[in-house]
């Protein structure tokens, strides 16, 4: 009777709050509605476009304040000019800066990233941001794409997983994400106008459930559109994107921005569900002797229709009534907290997510970890070891407070051992859309490497790639694979004179490694922010387990990649179009489904310890729509060191009536387990999760049948496959 009369109360309380969180809803946008009567025409006009680089304004008037937006997804950007891109100057903009979110998304760990929106948001907060521009979702097409870094993988199960702890976390404290690039922004090669081709199925199964799950599940506050077109129409003001998917069928209740400068018509604009317009134009105020931004898409142009008559005012009151609810849980909220910036608690999170999400792939003889208590002489090699990687490309660089370089951390840790340094090799300084050579002389950097390595006990080589223009940076894409600036006769040099060698990747993308079998040791270190330095030492030194697992497939070559597969018609296109001929076999699902082997797999990442998985079952063999399906398995650690795992189960369908990847992800989880110790692990996903975009009948459908679930701990090694029914 007890139990009954407690479940009554719970039950009450339950829907005691929901009828409350209704009412505030509805007196919301009752006060909304009562602000929106009292403003003039030009006042709701002005609130629909930037009046500065990183602002809009509000109504003096009323009250209302302007909103105040910033770059980026992992950091809060400097302070920029009014009317122009150069910084302001300001001394007190520095920041911490946070792994980018390759790393983040290579930790496997939803609860992370919660833990890293908190302090991004919290930063942003307390420089006073209304919007924070990110995170970004656009999924790994290509090695070749300048923003990879930026993004959470070629997954979309684990980008949806991942971004909506993320965004939930930056909310709290009063800041809205603002999840970009919406959508298809997969290149950065002719981003402003390149048309993508791609199919429906590809795009709701692919490109969109990141964007889906940030609007649903974790109820995103803004939306940014993208530079490109999809099916010749652009997708800042895009009918069937934004008017359709995201505010019909999604039921987005948000702002919709532009990224800077890609609105291209104020008819499109008004009408196809753009609110906010910012960047148009190069200059603030040199179009005319008038303000400049009284000539956006959504300034006097679009007055004009309105008081033609050819779009009703309503139009603009939808867009008013979106940035106003957004002012209420920014810039209008009664309960948003102080935020703060630079604290110890923010660079323990920067150097957690850091360390775990480091991958080891290669550690040949126990070439890691590193002891750091042994006397011995340690060769650190390459520009990688120094150079600064917060600044640099493009739109999400960072003032960082401080940066720990990977040379510096080794320094602090091993100090035991003599530590010689040498760049090996240089590139130049950072410049926004244009490559500048470095002023060294790249022989006398190589011939005192190699001096340095041959004299040493241990060679570690920090090379890969950095944020200039044509690598990982916004505004151009790469021109191959290949490891520049001479990288690798470098290193085919430094492995001639001392063969106890590791290499340090540094980059957000794959590269070719033609020299990968004559190294002992590889670790992925991604751009990892202010604790980067301590972070790397922590792995190489052993006092971190690395866990990290790769959110992306390192093809061999470059037309091991489907998207190149297919050549320039699917990437990059002929200047005007291009076609995702690949459809829905992105990544893992074309390496399995058309058997070419990957230089490194999604999902795979090495530990100094041992797992090994046993006892894996499913709680009942046969299922119907709308059931979930409980995988359970034990998970042992089998080695000498404390550490995590990422249980993967992946799920195929033999025998489809459609085209399908072999298998594709569907739930992971990531446990930490002592050495010696076992653990049980559960994992639970869907059955509606398994359905497929039926572009017959546009809409998800669900076949009937056997499925195959494959559990392992990459997609390329399950360690047992189960069959279950769908009735």
């Amino acid at each position: 009777m007890k139990r009954i009369t407690l479940g009554i109360v719970i039950l009450v309380l339950i829907w005691g709050k929901a009828v409350e969180a209704q009412a505030t809803a509805q007196g919301l946008e009752v006060r909304i509605d009562s602000i929106l009567a009292q403003l003039t025409l030009e006042e709701k006009i002005s609130m629909t476009h930037a009046q500065s680089k990183f602002s809009s304004p509000g109504v003096p008037r009323l009250g209302i304040p302007e909103i105040w937006m910033s770059d980026g997804p992992h950091g809060v950007r400097a302070e920029i000019n009014w009317d122009d891109w150069g910084y302001a100057g300001w001394t007190n903009d520095s920041i911490t800066a946070f792994p980018a979110l390759t790393c983040l998304a290579a930790t496997f760990n939803p609860e992370l990233s919660s833990q890293y929106g908190t302090a991004l948001g919290e930063e942003a907060r307390y420089r006073k941001k209304d919007i924070l521009l990110g995170p970004g979702v656009n999924i790994y097409r290509t090695p070749l794409n300048g923003r990879n870094f930026e993004y959470m993988g070629e997954d979309p199960f684990l980008a949806s997983t991942m971004v909506v702890p993320y965004i939930k976390a930056v909310q709290q404290n009063g800041v809205a994400a603002c999840l970009k690039h919406y959508a298809l922004n997969n290149q950065e090669l002719w981003r402003g106008h390149i048309n993508v081709e791609v199919s429906d199925r590809a795009l709701h199964e692919i490109y969109l459930p990141a964007y889906k799950a940030a609007v649903q599940e974790a109820g995103v506050w803004s939306v940014m559109g993208s530079y490109n077109q999809f099916r010749g129409q652009y997708c800042s003001h895009h009918e069937i994107l934004i008017n359709k998917i995201l505010k019909d069928d999604w039921a987005f209740d948000g702002v919709l921005i532009t990224d800077w400068g890609s609105a291209h018509d104020t008819r499109e604009a008004a009408l196809n569900g753009l609110d906010i317009e910012m960047g148009t134009g190069t200059n603030g105020l040199t179009t005319s002797t008038e303000n400049a931004y009284s000539y956006y898409y959504l300034a006097k142009p679009f007055r004009e229709l309105i008081e033609k008559g050819e779009i009703e005012e309503a139009v603009l009151d939808d867009k008013v009534r979106r940035i106003l609810r957004l002012m209420y849980r920014t810039n209008m909220s009664q309960n948003r907290p102080l935020g703060r910036m630079n604290n110890p608690e923010h660079l323990d999170v920067a150097r957690k997510v850091a360390g775990e999400g480091i991958v080891l792939l290669k550690n040949d003889e126990a070439f890691f970890p590193i002891n750091p208590d042994k006397k011995m002489t340690i060769a650190v090699i390459g520009e990688n070891a120094t150079r600064a990687m917060t600044v640099g490309g493009g739109s999400s660089e960072l003032k960082a407070k401080k940066e720990i370089s990977p040379l510096k951390g080794l320094q602090e840790r091993f100090t035991q051992a003599t530590i010689l340094h040498s760049m090996g090799y240089a590139s130049g300084p950072p410049a926004y859309g244009k490559v500048m050579p470095s002023i060294l002389d790249a022989d006398s950097l190589q011939k005192t490497a190699i001096r340095i390595a041959s004299k040493a006990d241990v060679v570690l080589y920090f090379g890969g790639l950095n944020k200039n223009h044509g690598q990982d940076c916004e505004g151009g894409d790469r021109k191959d694979m290949a490891l520049p600036f001479g990288q690798d006769e470098l290193l085919n040099k430094l492995i001639k004179a001392n063969r106890n060698i590791g290499v340090i990747l540094i980059s957000g993308n794959a590269v070719e490694m033609p020299w990968l079998p004559r190294i002992k040791g590889l670790i992925q270190a991604w751009y990892l922010g202010s604790e980067a330095g301590h972070a790397i030492a922590d792995v190489i030194s052993g006092d971190v387990n690395p866990s990290g697992k790769l959110p992306f497939s390192f093809p061999h070559i470059l037309v091991d990649n489907a998207a190149h597969h297919y050549g320039e018609l699917s990437y990059p296109g002929d200047g005007t179009n291009q076609y995702y001929k690949e459809d829905i076999l992105v990544g893992y699902r074309w390496h399995d489904t058309q058997k070419i082997k990957p230089l490194y797999a999604f999902g795979y990442g090495l530990s100094y310890t041992r797992f090994k998985l046993s006892r894996i079952k499913t709680d009942k063999s046969s299922y119907t729509a709308g059931d979930s399906v409980t995988l359970s398995c034990d998970v042992a650690n089998t080695g000498n060191t404390n550490g995590s795992e990422v249980v993967q189960v992946y799920v195929g369908k033999p025998n489809s009536k459609v085209k399908r990847a072999l298998k594709e992800l569907k739930a992971f989880r990531k446990v930490e387990i002592e050495k010696g110790k076992k653990v049980s692990v559960m994992l639970t996903f869907k059955t509606d999760n398994l359905a497929f975009y039926d572009e017959s009948i546009s809409r998800w459908n669900l076949e009937k049948g056997d499925y195959l679930l494959y559990v392992g701990n990459a997609s390329n090694n399950i360690t047992k496959e189960l069959k279950i029914n769908i009735k």
